[in-house]
C-alpha cells in the first residue's frame, strides 16, 4: 500500500481557565460549553470553530463542506442551539432535513443528550418514527424536528394548516448530505419544498448545508440560496487525513468467463471473483470494513463466496450483504453490528452505505471494479480512518479479460486498470465532478403542481407557475413550457387536472388517485429495469443510464444486438442479433457515466511511464500492457482504429459527448454504440468514418439530435409529460455536449 502524508488537522484548543480573547468556544451557551467539557473534548475542529463565528455573528446562509466524521453536525448545532436556547422550548426553531431515515435516527441519538440538558425538545419525523412524539409536536411546536423530504410533503399536502403553524417560527433549516440533493429528483423535490414552506409561512429561515467535499462550492451555494448565492458563507474544512493508504489489485479472468459471478468454476479454472474473495478473506477478517460491490449480483456472489470460505475454515462468518432488496430488518441488523464494533464485521454493499449513516469507524474500504465517479469514491473513502491518527485505507480490485490472439483493441488497452490508476490520481488531486443538469426536472414540476393544488384546494396557472418556477431549479421551465405541461396533464384520459369555469385548476380523477396513494410523497423511485426482447423471447433486464436510439448497438450476454424498436412507456427494447466479431468488454449502456476529466486523466496515464507503488505486480503489469497497446495502436495521435469490420472512434471525452456523437452517427444512417473512450461504428472502415466526420464539421444541434432519442421517459411521472417537453429538456441537458461535436469531428477527421 502507498502511504501519502497530508497536512495536519486544523483545530482550536479549548480554554483551560480564563476565557481566551476571540476563542469561538466562548461564544457558545453555558450549557453547550458544559456539554463539550463532559464529552472530554480538548479542542474544536476547524469547521466547528469557523461555523460558530459564521452562525452566531452572521445572518447569511452557511455551507459546511468537510469529510465524513469531521464534526459537521456539531459545527451546525452547537451555535444553532446557542442561538435558539431561550425560544426553542416553546417554539419550533430548527428543521433538520436528511435523505435517510437511518441518518435521522443516528442524529437523534447524537443530539438528544445535549437537547435534553438544554430542555429543548428534539423530535424524529419519518414513516417509522413514534406517532406519539409527532402528535405532541403538532399540538405544541417546539425545539428541533429531524425529518425527511417525503414527510415534509405529506405534512404540506395532508395537513397544510398544521404545517403552517408548525413551521411559522422556524429560524434555521439544516440540510444534511447536501451533496446528495444537488442532483436527482430528491434534490429538485426538496428545493421546491423549502420554497413552499416560505410561501406558506411568509418568512425565510436561514439555510445551513452540510456536505461531503464538493467539486464546486458555487453550485452548492446556488442550491442553498438561488436568489443570492454569493451571500452564502462557505466553510470548507482544512482537515485532511494524516495518511492515505491505497492499493490497486489486478486480476485476469480465465478464457471461459461464463458464470463468473454465479458459481465456482469447474475444470480447474478459477475466476477473478474467487481470487478477490481469497484476498478479502485473508486481509479483512478481525476488523470492521466496507466492500462496495457495484451490482446486487456481485454483492450477493461475493458475500456467498466469503461465507463459504468462513465455513470451510471453521470460523464465524463476518461477511454480510447490504443492498436495497434486503429487508429493512436485515439491513439495520448489519448496521447496528457495525456500529457496536463488538464483533468483527464486513458489509458488502451496493451504494446503500455510501451516505452518512453512522456505522462507526471502519478499518478500510474496498471497491470491486474501477471507479467511474470521483464524488462516490471520495464519499466511500470518508468512511475509513475516522479515528484520530488512523489512516484511510482503500483497496480497488480490478478484473480484466483474458486476451486471445484476436482480442479487440479496447480490451488490449486494459481500460479498467488504467481507469483505476487515473481515479487514484484525481483522488489525490482532490478532483470531484460537478453535478449536471437533471433529467427529472419536468417530472418534479408536474409532481409539485399536483401537490400544491391538493395543498391549496386548487390554483390558477399563473399563481402556480410563480410559486414553483420563480427561482432555480424550476426557473429553467418557461411559462410557455408550463402551459404546455398543464395542457398535457388535462388531456390525459382520465385527466390529471380539470379546470373550473372560473379558471381554477383542480385535480382530475387520475390526479386524485395519484395524490392519495402512499407512493406520491416520494418523488424518487428505484432505477427502472428495461426488458431486452428478441423475437418475443426475453433476454434479460438492464437499467439504462445512457442515450438509446433506433439503430443503437448493445453488448449483452456475450453478443451484440441492434435495437429495432423501443417502447418507452412499457420500458421494452426489441433487439435483433447483430453479426459481429468478439465483443470488447464494455457495458456502457448501463454503466455509470464518466466525466470528461476522468477520461482525460486516463489518456495521461497512457502517455506516462510511472509505475506507482500502490499498484500490485498484476495491476502494474496490466497498466503496462495497456500502455504498450496504446503505443502500438498509435493512439498518441490516431483517433480511428480498426477492429475487424468495425471502427473505434476515440474521442477522449466523457459520457455526454460520446452519447451525442453516437446519436449524430446513427442519424446519418450508421450503426454504433458508445464505449468508455468514444464510440464504435459497426461495419465501417476508418476511412468511411473519417469522410463522414469531414462532411459533418457543422454538427447537429442538441435540438436536432433530440428528435432521434427514444428513451426519454426515465423519471417517475414522465409518462404523463408531452413528448415535445421531454425532447426540449433533453436538448437543454445535452447542449454543452452537442456544442463540442464540431471540435470532436475535426479531431476524428484529421
Amino acid at each position: 500500500m502507498i502511504q501519502a502524508k497530508k497536512r495536519p488537522m486544523g483545530t482550536t484548543s479549548l480554554p483551560h481557565s480564563a476565557s481566551e480573547p476571540g476563542n469561538p468556544f466562548d461564544r457558545l451557551h453555558p450549557l453547550v460549553k458544559r456539554w463539550i467539557w463532559d464529552q472530554g473534548w480538548d479542542e474544536l475542529r476547524d469547521v466547528q470553530a469557523r461555523s460558530i463565528e459564521a452562525i452566531i455573528s452572521g445572518s447569511d446562509d452557511v455551507l459546511i463542506a468537510a469529510a465524513t466524521a469531521a464534526g459537521k453536525t456539531e459545527a451546525a448545532f452547537l451555535p444553532i442551539l446557542t442561538q435558539v436556547a431561550e425560544t426553542a422550548r416553546d417554539q419550533l426553531k430548527v428543521l433538520y432535513v436528511s435523505p435517510l431515515k437511518a441518518l435521522i435516527n443516528d442524529q437523534f441519538r447524537r443530539l438528544d443528550g445535549l437537547c435534553e440538558r438544554m430542555e429543548i425538545p428534539v423530535t424524529r419525523w419519518h414513516g417509522d418514527a413514534p406517532q406519539a412524539a409527532k402528535q405532541r409536536i403538532i399540538r405544541q411546536p417546539a425545539g428541533v424536528v429531524l425529518i425527511t423530504p417525503e414527510s415534509i410533503e405529506a405534512l404540506l399536502v395532508r395537513r397544510p394548516a398544521d404545517a403552517k403553524r408548525l413551521f411559522s417560527k422556524l429560524e434555521f433549516v439544516v440540510i444534511d448530505e447536501l451533496h446528495a440533493f444537488l442532483t436527482g429528483p430528491r434534490g429538485l423535490h426538496l428545493a421546491s419544498l423549502l420554497n413552499r414552506i416560505e410561501i406558506l409561512t411568509g418568512q425565510r429561515p436561514r439555510r445551513l448545508g452540510l456536505s461531503a467535499t464538493l467539486g464546486d462550492l458555487g453550485l452548492a451555494a446556488r442550491w442553498l440560496n438561488p436568489a443570492n448565492p454569493k451571500s452564502v458563507e462557505c466553510i470548507e474544512s482544512s482537515v485532511e487525513r494524516s495518511e492515505l493508504k491505497v492499493q490497486i489489485r489486478g486480476y485476469i479472468e480465465p478464457p471461459d468467463e461464463s458464470g463468473a459471478d454465479d458459481m465456482e468454476v469447474e475444470n480447474g479454472h478459477r475466476h477473478a471473483i474467487d481470487e478477490i474473495a481469497d484476498h478479502l478473506f485473508k486481509v479483512l477478517r478481525g476488523k470492521n470494513h466496507l466492500v462496495f460491490g457495484g451490482s446486487r449480483r456481485t454483492v450477493e456472489t461475493l458475500s456467498d463466496r466469503l461465507r463459504r470460505r468462513s465455513e470451510s475454515a471453521n470460523v464465524p462468518n463476518e461477511f454480510f450483504p447490504h443492498h436495497g432488496s434486503l429487508s429493512k430488518d436485515l439491513r439495520e441488523e448489519l448496521e447496528d453490528r457495525l456500529k457496536a464494533g463488538s464483533l468483527p464485521t464486513t458489509a458488502i454493499a451496493t451504494t446503500t452505505l455510501e451516505l452518512g449513516i453512522d456505522i462507526g469507524s471502519v478499518a478500510s474500504i474496498a471497491q470491486i471494479g474501477a471507479p467511474r465517479s470521483l464524488s462516490s469514491l471520495r464519499q466511500r473513502l470518508g468512511r475509513s480512518g475516522r479515528r484520530k491518527g488512523a489512516a484511510s485505507v482503500l483497496r480497488i480490485y480490478v478484473r480484466e479479460r483474458h486476451l486471445d490472439a484476436d482480442a479487440d483493441p479496447l480490451d488490449r488497452l486494459r481500460l479498467a486498470s488504467v481507469r483505476a490508476m487515473a481515479a487514484v490520481r484525481l483522488l489525490v488531486g482532490r478532483f470531484v465532478e460537478s453535478p449536471g443538469e437533471d433529467q427529472a426536472l419536468v417530472t418534479a414540476v408536474l409532481h409539485q403542481t399536483l401537490a400544491m393544488i391538493m395543498q391549496q384546494g386548487g390554483g390558477r396557472a399563473a399563481t402556480l407557475y410563480s410559486a414553483l418556477c420563480r427561482q432555480h431549479p424550476f426557473s429553467a421551465l418557461s411559462q410557455a413550457d408550463y402551459a404546455e405541461l398543464l395542457r398535457g396533464m388535462a388531456a390525459i384520459e382520465p385527466p390529471l387536472l380539470e379546470q373550473a369555469p372560473d379558471g381554477v385548476l383542480m385535480l382530475g380523477p387520475l390526479g386524485e388517485k395519484i395524490v392519495h396513494s402512499k407512493e406520491f410523497y416520494a418523488l424518487f423511485e428505484s432505477d427502472q429495469e428495461w426488458r431486452l426482447v428478441a423475437e418475443g423471447k426475453l433476454l434479460g433486464t438492464i437499467p439504462i443510464s445512457n442515450v438509446v436510439v433506433l439503430g443503437s448497438l448493445i453488448g449483452f450476454a456475450g453478443r451484440r444486438w441492434k435495437v429495432n424498436a423501443i417502447d418507452d412507456l412499457a420500458k421494452v427494447l426489441s433487439v435483433i442479433q447483430h453479426p459481429s466479431a468478439r465483443l470488447p468488454k464494455f457495458e456502457r449502456l448501463f454503466a455509470e457515466p464518466m466525466a470528461d476529466r476522468l477520461v482525460a486523466e486516463m489518456r495521461e496515464v497512457y502517455l506516462s511511464s510511472d509505475v506507482p507503488p500502490y499498484l500490485n505486480s498484476e495491476a502494474a503489469g496490466l497498466v503496462n500492457e495497456g500502455r504498450a497497446a496504446f503505443q502500438e495502436l498509435g493512439l498518441n495521435s490516431a483517433r480511428l482504429i480498426s477492429s475487424g469490420k468495425d471502427t473505434h472512434a476515440i474521442t477522449w471525452r466523457g459520457s455526454q459527448a460520446n452519447d451525442c456523437l453516437a446519436v449524430a452517427f446513427i442519424a446519418a444512417g450508421f450503426e454504433c454504440e458508445v464505449n468508455d473512450l468514444g464510440i464504435t461504428v459497426a461495419d465501417t472502415t476508418p476511412d468511411e468514418v473519417r469522410r463522414l466526420c469531414q462532411q459533418r464539421k457543422q454538427a447537429l444541434s442538441s435540438e436536432d439530435l433530440s428528435a432521434f432519442v427514444e428513451t426519454l421517459r426515465l423519471a417517475k411521472y414522465d409518462d404523463f409529460i408531452p413528448d415535445g417537453l421531454l425532447r426540449r429538456g433533453w436538448a437543454h441537458r445535452y447542449r454543452e455536449a452537442a456544442e463540442k461535436l464540431p471540435e470532436i469531428l475535426s479531431e476524428l477527421s484529421a
